[in-house]
């Protein structure tokens, strides 16, 4: 025993003492101890987070108000401290809440908002201010200017951890040359040793948000990233949560706020794409996990001796010859319509028949005879089976032969008959051993029958009943077994209810709901990765992608994936990996982060890229891009540097990207083939020459022309012009043989120093600078020519640009 265990029975006190000195604390004065958590672990990383929460934020506030966001970031080195100071062109923040903006940690959360935002918990520009002030204890200066308003509000604050709340130095009305917009000037113990990642964080995220402008200013470098489009990202609304994925926590949370009463209204009005059909299909599934289903057993069979009639009139007193036999009749009838029937079906039989009679004969047919009836007409169908030795001689009922043909059909390798006969008779004894008689199970109480008929037959005949068999058996009555009618419990009893709220949460899951809307999120869209990749990497080839909505834990997230390859791309060492999410970069944990993981899994050799070892980050002149777009994205800290490994999500990341890489193969494969194509195009250019001199020294004819042969042998397209003068006037032709297997449509200019006149009604011409464009773009069949003819006056230049077709597949001639 230590001497503080010893101490407590000495003073009994020490437990009023302990709880006078515990004490809650603010969410600022825990990240005031723990700012690592947030990304401002160290002077050099501090400044890239600031930087990164600041242009996050601008981005936000611009977008949503419908504004092109034009970002000014500049770095000012102060000696001991370094200033950073960022402007922007939004929409500006109100007096009011602009204190609570920078100075209140978690203040204008969008934690619970289904909409995808750059930000999500209203920590991180707060946070920003509260390391600021703890390095170099000066306050944020905040300047901000609302649309329309004649002045700028100025601010001067600090956070109070104790509180999480903005305290106040200066607050001001002040002038500035913007219209609108937000300044944040903080200074802080920074460096500049992450300037690499300051730089990718900048220009990644031009590549992501190509309707930005941003400007770098550092001490010793100044930065412009243009923006390639004035198409601003689609709006975004809030939706409700997706069946797919809630937690059962959530629901209960849902359950015990909601106003509706019964479980369709709460479904339909609480969760999104659930509308009537939908909530039917979930609580029919509920239905069977939280009642059960009802075993369905077969009716009558023509030569059996089977008498629901008699039966029901022998259960039926008092109510009159002609009406009894009316009321068992109709039952009887009813029940032999049917090739199966469950408890609750023949029950509704029994109700039916009951009120026809009493409006036919005027005589009463209260609950107890219903009951009766139905219990009288069961047993005849479902008699008791007779178990009078623990298992080993089982009355031969038409439960146990039913159950005889489910076996025999469900199992797929033929077991002896005695075996199966043996299987079936215990299983009927389950059933048979029921309270109510009903025969109503769920999937794992059936299973369980399932499972001590098949133990029971292997102990007792010493036989194997394995797992694929009791599955097989147990999936066939499961299939015979229908959903009951029962109502399902109102909301505020599933609300107290975990269990049932658990099944509810489980029919959800099974239930095929409509993927969510996406008008929640806001993709890239595969036109404009691919323009934001052009915009900063110089490559030759670009190839973008981007998934469908899925779901995760409720939350609908959309994959996109971009590549880049070739031109100046560094072509040493591994591809680089550029991870966004909700439009952000990812520029540290590159090793945490699920994308990372993703991009090392696949195999990168069937796309065309070296990957030494067959595994990990492949090596060549190539980026590679992906985005996770969600109303809430996985991040695995509160820093927000790196996705978790989350199955679903990272499924779609791997689809994404080997869509786009299947472009990039096709691409590679091309190239080769183009390239094998040009060096035997080249050796032929050498050959053919050769023997053409050889030939006309022989034969003392004149050189063959060969660039005719040269097209022909390489199934190339030719393009060929014949000029012929006619005195002031000089007839041209321009003509394209088609020598490759498909058709062709190239795209042909001709530039010609005079006007060309004559030309057909399908080719254009452009005056520009005394020079004439004609433009024409035919097509060719293959094996077939086209012809193009005009006349011009005088004497002219031609110079011919053919366009749509490879260059190792075209041959042109120009006299």
């Amino acid at each position: 025993m230590t001497s503080f265990q010893s101490s407590l029975g000495e003073d009994s006190a020490i437990a009023e003492e302990l709880a006078e000195s515990q004490r809650a604390i603010s969410i600022a004065e825990f990240f005031e101890k723990n700012k690592h958590m947030l990304g401002f672990d160290s002077g050099a990383r501090g400044l890239v987070t600031a930087v990164k929460e600041a242009v996050d934020n601008a981005l936000d506030a611009a977008e949503e108000a419908n504004i092109l966001p034009d970002i000014y970031v500049e770095i000012q080195d102060e000696g001991q401290y370094y200033r950073l100071i960022v402007e922007d062109n939004g929409p500006g923040i109100t007096k009011d809440s602009l204190p609570k903006v920078f100075g209140k940690l978690l203040y204008g959360s969008r934690f619970h908002a289904r909409e995808q935002s750059r930000g999500q918990q209203g920590i991180g520009i707060s946070a920003a201010v509260l390391y600021s002030q703890l390095t170099s204890g000066k306050p944020a200066k905040i300047t901000s200017r609302t649309q329309g308003s004649p002045d700028a509000q100025y601010y001067e604050l600090i956070v109070d951890t104790d509180e999480n709340e903005p305290e106040i130095s200066v607050d001001e009305q002040t002038t500035w040359d913007r219209p609108h917009g937000t300044r944040i000037e903080l200074e802080m113990e920074a460096n500049m040793r992450a300037r690499t990642q300051l730089h990718d964080y900048i220009k990644h995220t031009a590549v992501v948000n190509p309707h930005a402008r941003l400007e770098l200013k550092e001490p010793t470098e100044h930065f412009k990233f243009e923006r390639a489009t004035d198409q601003l990202p689609d709006e975004t609304e809030e939706i409700r949560p997706h069946p797919h994925g809630v937690e059962l926590g959530t629901v209960l949370k849902m359950l015990d706020a909601t106003d509706s009463h019964s479980v369709s209204g709460f479904l339909q009005n609480e969760f999104t794409r659930v509308g009537k059909k939908t909530a039917e299909s979930i609580i029919d599934a509920f239905r069977d996990r939280h009642f059960g289903r009802e075993m369905t057993w077969p009716t009558p069979l023509s030569g059996e001796t089977v008498d629901v009639a008699a039966a029901v009139s022998d259960a039926t007193a008092n109510k009159g010859a002609s009406a009894t036999a009316d009321f068992a009749g109709q039952i009887a009838d009813a029940v032999c319509d049917r090739d199966r029937i469950a408890h609750h079906e023949l029950t509704a039989i029994v109700d039916d028949a009951a009120d026809a009679t009493e409006n036919e004969h005027g005589t009463t047919f209260g609950v107890t005879v219903r009951e009766n009836a139905v219990e009288a007409a069961w047993q005849e169908l479902v008699p008791i089976v007779a178990d009078a030795h623990d298992g080993d001689s089982i009355d031969e009922t038409r439960i146990a032969a039913d159950l005889y043909r489910r076996v025999n059909d469900a199992t797929s390798s033929r077991k002896d008959d005695a075996v199966l006969d043996a299987f079936s008779t215990r299983l009927a004894g389950k059933f048979s051993d029921e309270d109510d008689g009903r025969h109503r199970l769920n999937r794992t109480e059936l299973r369980a029958h399932v499972d001590r008929a098949a133990e029971l037959t292997e102990d007792r005949d010493e036989t194997s009943f394995g797992e694929t068999a009791r599955e097989n058996v147990t999936d066939e009555l499961w299939g015979l077994m229908v959903t009951v009618p029962d109502d399902p419990p109102l909301v505020r009893e599933l609300a107290d209810d975990r269990d049932g709220a658990s099944d509810l949460v489980e029919a959800m899951r099974e239930t095929d709901i409509m993927a969510p809307p996406t008008r929640c999120l806001a993709p890239i869209t595969d036109e404009l990765i691919e323009a934001g990749l052009k915009k900063e990497f110089d490559a030759d080839f670009y190839a973008a992608s981007t998934r469908d909505a899925q779901v995760s834990g409720g939350d609908p997230f959309i994959v996109e994936a971009g590549i880049a390859h070739g031109g100046e791309l560094e072509a040493d060492g591994s591809v680089d990996v550029l991870r966004f999410a909700n439009r952000v970069p990812l520029v540290y944990q590159r090793g945490a982060c699920a994308t990372t993981d993703v991009v090392k899994s696949i195999g990168w050799r069937n796309y065309g890229l070296d990957q030494p070892g067959g595994s990990g980050l492949p090596n060549g002149p190539a980026v590679i891009m992906i985005h996770v777009a969600s109303t809430n994205v996985p991040f695995t800290s509160e820093s927000k540097d790196a996705v978790a490994n989350v199955p679903e999500i990272e499924d779609e990341i791997e689809l994404a990207i080997r869509e786009a890489a299947r472009e990039l193969k096709r691409y590679l494969n091309k190239r080769r083939s183009m390239e094998k194509r040009r060096r035997k195009q080249n050796v032929l250019g050498q050959i053919l020459p050769e023997m053409a001199t050889k030939v006309a020294e022989v034969t003392g004819r004149d050189e063959p022309v060969i660039d005719d042969a040269i097209a022909r042998i390489m199934n190339n397209v030719l393009v060929e012009r014949t000029i012929t003068e006619n005195g002031d006037t000089t007839a041209v032709e321009l003509t394209i043989e088609n020598h490759s297997s498909t058709n062709e449509t190239p795209e042909l200019t001709d530039i010609v120093t005079r006007e060309p006149t004559g030309l057909p009604d399908d080719v254009t011409v452009v005056e520009m600078d005394g020079e004439w464009f004609v433009k024409w773009d035919p097509t060719v069949a293959a094996g077939e020519s086209e012809t193009l003819a005009y006349a011009v006056d005088g004497e002219a230049t031609f110079d011919v640009n053919v366009d749509g077709v490879e260059a190792e597949k075209l041959t042109v001639t120009d006299e």
